[in-house]
């Protein structure tokens, strides 16, 4: 192999492990590191220009301490309320969520629970068992469908199946769920206008504002916040405007 061949590769190797080691071990903590300039909170740089702020949680999260949770309700960035896994699939419950349904309500919090959406499992299924799990009364916030990944369907299929979980849980609440997804995800394989009625929960992350050009509500801006009362690391949210704005979108 000629000299000037071999140097091409190296270089090309290099390049492209330089590019991948960035990509996944800098890129995400250099976010973390950048000035903050007075916005720092829970361990991260906080978006300028939101007054509303919350946290998502599941079994991942381990045993919450709500007491000490509540110190946060007078913080610099005042956590107002908490999104909580209820249930994954057709059969798959969140052990943690009875518990810190109840919780949530008992310590003024706003509560609200979504349903991890399994593409390979029937979406009627998925629905009626997010039904049975939760209860939701006056107060609490739109049910939520947690869209994540295709699996083996097709794009077409994929927005067939959300439709049909969406529109049974409407019937159920008598209100339009909030769909959450990444703003890769949503633009990729969930960019139809049916879509844009629902409110949306964007998940996108080591940006200093919301790239996407559409309407949304609820901006989860990264996964590694530090909360008193929480021995893991947890999802950190705004809300796209003021508390009674927020308000007014729970159920009556």
């Amino acid at each position: 192999m000629p000299v000037w061949l071999r140097t091409i590769i190296s270089v090309c190797i290099v390049v492209v492990f330089s590019a991948f080691f960035y990509w996944f071990f800098v890129r995400p903590y250099a976010y973390r590191w950048k000035p903050c300039e007075g916005r720092k909170g829970y361990g991260v740089c906080m978006p300028f220009g939101y007054n509303v702020h919350g946290i998502d949680i599941s079994h991942h999260q381990g045993s919450v301490d709500w007491m000490q949770l509540i110190s946060h309700k007078t913080s610099d960035f005042p956590l107002h309320f908490v999104f909580m896994k209820a249930t994954e699939g057709g059969d798959h419950s969140d052990d943690t969520f009875p518990f810190n349904f109840d919780q949530a309500r008992r310590y003024g919090f706003i509560r609200g629970a979504y349903h991890f959406f399994s593409p390979k499992t029937d979406p009627n299924k998925q629905a009626d068992f997010f039904i049975r799990t939760v209860q939701l009364t006056a107060g609490d916030l739109p049910p939520v469908l947690d869209v994540e990944n295709i699996g083996k369907s097709t794009p077409e299929d994929l927005k067939v199946a959300v439709k049909t979980w969406l529109d049974r849980i409407e019937e159920h609440y008598g209100v339009k769920p909030i769909l959450y997804t990444s703003y890769k995800f949503k633009t990729r394989y969930l960019n139809d206008s049916i879509f844009n009625a629902y409110p949306y929960w964007i998940a996108h992350y080591y940006v200093d504002s919301v790239k996407y050009e559409g309407a949304w509500r609820f901006w989860q801006h990264t996964d590694a916040g530090r909360v008193i009362g929480i021995n893991e690391e947890v999802d950190l949210n705004v809300f796209n405007g003021t508390l009674d704005e927020l308000l007014g979108m729970t159920l009556r």
